[in-house]
């Protein structure tokens, strides 16, 4: 039986020749025939650019024709695909993505902060064109965690995605928890072996897994993207004693993006938030360490789905671009958000205030009589009740540290405590709230 190619190749321009596109071509390169017999045809890069012609990237570029004019992409005869892998939610990757699918090929792309912001007009314009919008590797790099809720969970009404979304944040949590030292010990670190930007505000502020979990959120929901919808906070202010008190209460500390459909049809609204929570030994989502993604998606036929792996590094994020490529090699193309533009709702946004759930509560406080008691009248007056409670011995300088979860009850109570305590002198620092996922 014959195992050649009968379909013409599918080929390809190449924007962006960083990691990510030369893991492309290496992962192309050295998976060649096999790639072949599954895509039914041949992927063949024919174009590439990038801002810097001569730069050393590993692989050997002679065999692919350079264009200096990135925009070129979209109108080259010959290519039916652009991969973007250029990067930033506005600039050059937008106008190379909209002349693409505006000529009515085919656009590939890993860029997460464009498909949270434009993704919806991207969408509109690709169907329009009857041409695909693909990017598999936006969100957690190799996990098919798109393709698995756009087709395999196709099915379900999915009303709760959450999970970890970004590895570097991970990998800071969990080294934190591992050797006992805090946030900007383990953040230079992680500079210094390259895990973390010279500028890690994106990640570690929660922005990156911000774009990700609104991408998500409208994937699971059937709903339009709206990242400007997402609250988020990051990781900057948590302290080695947070890691080790909820420790001793049986949790571990991880960045968490959650959304979901508060209320029912007729009055529904969607929640979407990136925050530090705490997250109970029992639950998969403590045991994700390093630099790991995993997002688990809650199916009301399927149960709960768990998507777990790397989630960057070139060879992870390049399989998910070649995946692509493969689907639409083999004309796959539906829409890219699991349904036609025109079908996905737009929902109001909901409150945090009367989400009710159990609270990490830290504060740091002057060691002296009577300031417990005056935090629990604060907590008292906003009807919230404490589940457990750590205090630390003085340090020398004369602060002690109170760590407590309290029973559950509405947030905006932690709000009131917190407005109550604003003007305390007993409060050394601002409180730091985790909340309990799941409680």
């Amino acid at each position: 039986m014959s195992t050649s190619v009968r379909h013409a190749p599918l080929k390809v321009g190449l924007a962006g020749l960083g990691t990510v596109g030369s893991g492309v071509i290496r992962l192309i390169e050295e998976n060649t025939a096999l790639i072949a017999r599954r895509a039914g045809r041949e992927i063949k890069i024919v174009a590439i650019t990038a801002r810097d012609r001569t730069k050393d990237r590993g692989v050997d570029l002679s065999p692919y024709r350079w264009v200096d004019d990135m925009a070129a992409l979209a109108t080259i005869e010959d290519i039916d695909v652009v991969v973007e892998l250029v990067g930033g939610s506005d600039g050059p990757a937008l106008a190379l993505a909209r002349e693409t699918l505006s000529n009515g090929r085919a656009l590939v792309t890993a860029n997460k902060a464009m498909i949270a912001h434009h993704g919806a007009e991207l969408a509109a314009l690709a169907e329009s064109k009857h041409t695909a919008l693909k990017f598999e590797a936006a969100v957690a790099g190799g996990i098919p965690v798109i393709q698995g809720l756009r087709d395999g969970a196709a099915a379900n009404r999915i009303d709760r995605v959450y999970g970890i979304l970004n590895g570097t944040c991970n990998f800071i949590l969990s080294t934190m928890e591992r050797d006992g030292l805090d946030f900007a010990q383990v953040l230079a670190d992680a500079q210094a072996k390259g895990f973390a930007e010279a500028d890690p505000s994106f990640d570690i502020d929660g922005i990156d897994a911000a774009h990700k979990l609104s991408i998500l959120a409208s994937l699971s929901f059937g709903t339009v993207i709206d990242f400007g919808g997402v609250e988020a906070r990051g990781v900057r202010k948590i302290l080695a004693a947070d890691i080790a008190q909820a420790k001793t209460l049986g949790y571990r500390i991880r960045l968490i993006g959650l959304a979901e459909i508060d209320g029912d049809n007729g009055s529904s609204t969607i929640f979407q938030r990136v925050q530090p929570c705490l997250v109970p030994l029992s639950h998969p989502l403590a045991h994700v360490t390093g630099a790991t993604n995993a997002v688990v998606a809650e199916g009301n036929f399927s149960g709960r789905l768990l998507f777990q792996g790397a989630g960057a590094g070139d060879k992870p994020t390049a399989s998910a671009v070649v995946a692509d490529l493969v689907d639409i090699a083999r004309k796959e193309t539906g829409p890219a958000f699991s349904m036609p533009s025109a079908e996905l709702e737009k929902l109001p946004r909901a409150a945090s205030a009367h989400r009710i759930g159990k609270t990490y509560l830290r504060m740091l406080v002057a060691d002296r009589v009577g300031v417990l008691a005056e935090i629990t009248a604060a907590m008292r007056d906003a009807g919230l009740s404490i589940e457990s409670l750590i205090q630390t011995e003085a340090s020398d300088d004369g602060s002690a540290l109170i760590a407590m979860v309290t029973h559950a009850g509405p947030e905006q109570a932690i709000n009131d405590t917190i407005d109550a305590l604003a003007s305390s002198d007993s409060l050394l620092g601002e409180p730091m709230v985790m909340h309990i996922l799941g409680a």
